[in-house]
């Protein structure tokens, strides 16, 4: 029946806290599936992949379409016209509800962990039952202690906040070209950072595929600037130096993942719960300091119904973060960034074909060595395998 231990490895934080025995977990369910003779299909690196970016391209597609209603959406009140101008509360509330989710996460696969231990004498009749349940506690991963530092947590959540802020904050003064190039390079100071910093080592044909697809996702969004005269007297300045700031803190935030995975082995809820948490502490401050708080608690009480908006904005927001911090465990920050990046691309191509519209030769140029890239990835990109997951 169930072992119960109250010991240093208990699940929890405080002092006799409750936990189940993991690899008495693992052992049984694996003894009771030989029968069957089967792998759990989650152990499957490809198949793994395949549901982390379905998942991200999925949930953010549904995000991105709720943060353009949200966001740039008009609302009248009493005959006046204004708009939703409270970013950073709406990102706190994002930050909230990913915490949340998080926490359930954690408490459903504990609470599943005892069922499952509670009821071994259902393995000897149904392996199925066993295979299932074990798929689900190795997908969310929360069972497990943690031993990652919490500085950690707030050093990455600091990066995390810090790089959005600044890529805001750039595009009031950059041009567009200047935007799509500072988003789509994200993989390259991921990369940078981890080599230079965890002397970490990736084939050259990684290389090779990561300039392809950056290259090709950044021709892919290009439009010229109409206005040429401001284009042609526009210089480094302010946005560039917060364009570069961003995409340095998107690195660093790379470079503390991979070494939260390498390190500790940090599990994805664990890193998506306390990332979220210090990021909602960090926000909440922020938005009582600035009272925007206020200001937007008075703009739902005008507008009711963007609080739906809302709720399904962090929901999808969630879902989404749980793919993207699967894919940095089990496939590390540089795969995420690519993940997320050729996202933005297909989801604007898959808009393209959709709707008829014409795509203009550049375009199309980007969109094969998008392809280009992913293919040769797919076939060359491979480290060797460094990983317990």
């Amino acid at each position: 029946m169930a072992r119960v231990d109250r010991d240093a490895g208990a699940l929890g934080t405080g002092s006799g806290a409750v936990s189940v025995s993991i690899p008495r977990l693992v052992d049984d369910s694996m003894a009771s599936g030989k029968a069957a003779s089967k792998q759990s299909l989650w152990q499957n690196e490809r198949f793994r992949f395949i549901i982390c970016f379905c998942g991200v391209f999925v949930c953010y597609f549904y995000y991105g379409i709720l943060q353009e209603t949200i966001t740039r959406g008009d609302y009248t009140h009493e005959g006046k016209k204004e708009k939703f101008r409270y970013a950073t509360t709406l990102v706190f509330i994002q930050c909230i509800i990913n915490a949340a989710f998080a926490k359930l996460c954690e408490c459903y696969t504990h609470e599943l962990l005892i069922l499952h231990n509670g009821y071994e004498f259902l393995l000897v009749f149904s392996p199925g039952f066993g295979q299932f349940n074990l798929q689900i506690i190795q997908c969310f991963e929360s069972s497990k202690q943690d031993h990652t530092r919490s500085w950690l947590y707030g050093l990455c959540s600091l990066s995390y906040l810090g790089a959005m802020v600044s890529s805001n904050s750039a595009l009031q003064y950059v041009n567009y070209p200047t935007q799509v190039l500072g988003k789509s390079c994200k993989p390259i100071p991921v990369m940078i950072l981890g080599v230079t910093i965890l002397r970490k080592k990736y084939p050259v044909a990684k290389y090779l595929c990561v300039f392809l697809i950056v290259t090709g996702v950044a021709l892919f969004l290009y439009k010229p600037n109409k206005g040429s005269s401001t284009s042609e007297e526009h210089s480094f300045g302010f946005g560039e130096m917060l364009l570069l700031l961003s995409l340095t803190l998107d690195g660093l935030t790379g470079v503390v993942q991979d070494h939260m995975r390498g390190r500790y082995q940090t599990g994805a809820n664990h890193m998506m719960l306390h990332v979220n948490v210090w990021s909602t502490l960090v926000l909440g401050i922020a938005v009582l300091w600035s009272g925007e708080v206020w200001e937007f608690l008075a703009f739902t009480e005008r507008y009711p119904n963007i609080v739906y908006n809302i709720l399904w904005f962090g929901i999808t927001s969630a879902l989404g973060q749980t793919f993207i911090f699967m894919t940095v465990v089990y496939f590390g920050p540089l795969t995420c960034s690519i993940v997320t990046t050729t996202r933005k691309f297909f989801t604007i191509l898959g808009s393209v074909l959709l709707f008829g519209n014409v795509i203009s030769p550049l375009q199309w140029f980007g969109t094969i060595l998008v392809f280009l890239g992913l293919g040769l990835d797919a076939k060359f990109g491979k480290s060797p395998k460094k990983t317990t997951h």
